[in-house]
């Protein structure tokens, strides 16, 4: 056996977890449970930015760049379910400034950037308005995600972004990356186990993270290790508003040296 590969008794429970998975998104898409609700508007998508990002060296123009990106979700979630967050406050706050700071965190200029299983385009979105000179693939399995994601780009006018709709462990058969991030996906052992048949495809493997993200390294140390990803840097901020902190994980990956 080639040393790089790995004995695979793992291949069947993961098969079956992606499959559980994938029968998760059509549920999901299937069931419209924003409909009802009322929209914001962009004035208030506007001034939930501005509070969010009170203190941030931020432009104005970022600001309404995301708060029209934000509409189209929220317009688009009425249809079918990209976000269970629906507030203004927190979906600039934990959408867009929870973003952004890792993307003024991370070194991306220049950088080839995953946003793996995007949804509704968080991180990749605001990261790639933040660093225009990063280019950004937003991957996701269900196509009518990936299909909004088409449209929000277009309409935005963001060049530095493209929309792949295939799993993501196929993609990165073929592609490789600077850097793979994953937001809100899984826990940190399980997504080491995901990527674990394409980890020489990326250099660094970018995980954002709540508050318990120190018992989540924890239980997955042992598997990230056997696996060859080994963390390098933990970034932790707190949301205004009482919101809660979050971290953003730097793991070094078998395809590279890092950052």
């Amino acid at each position: 056996m080639h040393p790089e590969e790995d004995p695979d008794p793992l291949d069947e429970e993961i098969e079956e977890a992606e499959e559980a998975e994938e029968a998760e998104e059509v549920e999901e898409v299937e069931e419209v449970v924003f409909a009802d609700l009322p929209l914001p508007t962009l004035a208030e998508l506007r001034g939930a930015l501005d509070w969010a990002f009170e203190g941030e060296d931020v432009t104005p123009e970022y600001l309404d760049r995301c708060a029209a990106h934000a509409l189209l979700v929220q317009e688009t979630n009425r249809q079918m379910n990209l976000t269970k967050i629906v507030d203004p406050r927190e979906i600039a706050a934990k959408h867009y400034l929870d973003c952004w700071r890792a993307a003024r965190m991370l070194p991306v200029v220049g950088k080839t950037l995953l946003d793996l299983g995007t949804g509704a385009g968080y991180p990749g979105i605001p990261i790639a308005l933040a660093e225009p000179n990063a280019h950004i693939t937003l991957i996701d399995s269900t196509k009518k995600k990936t299909d909004f994601l088409e449209r929000a780009v277009a309409e935005l006018a963001i060049p530095n972004v493209t929309v792949v709709w295939d799993r993501a462990e196929e993609h990165l058969l073929r592609n490789r990356y600077d850097i793979v991030v994953l937001r809100a996906i899984s826990s940190v052992r399980e997504n080491v186990r995901l990527l674990r048949k394409v980890r020489h495809s990326l250099k660094d493997l970018v995980m954002l993270k709540g508050p318990s993200w120190s018992r989540e390294v924890r239980a997955g140390e042992r598997e990230a290790e056997r696996l060859g990803f080994r963390l390098d840097t933990v970034w932790e901020h707190e949301l205004p508003g009482e919101m809660g902190g979050r971290a953003v994980l730097v793991y070094r990956a078998p395809g590279g040296q890092g950052m």
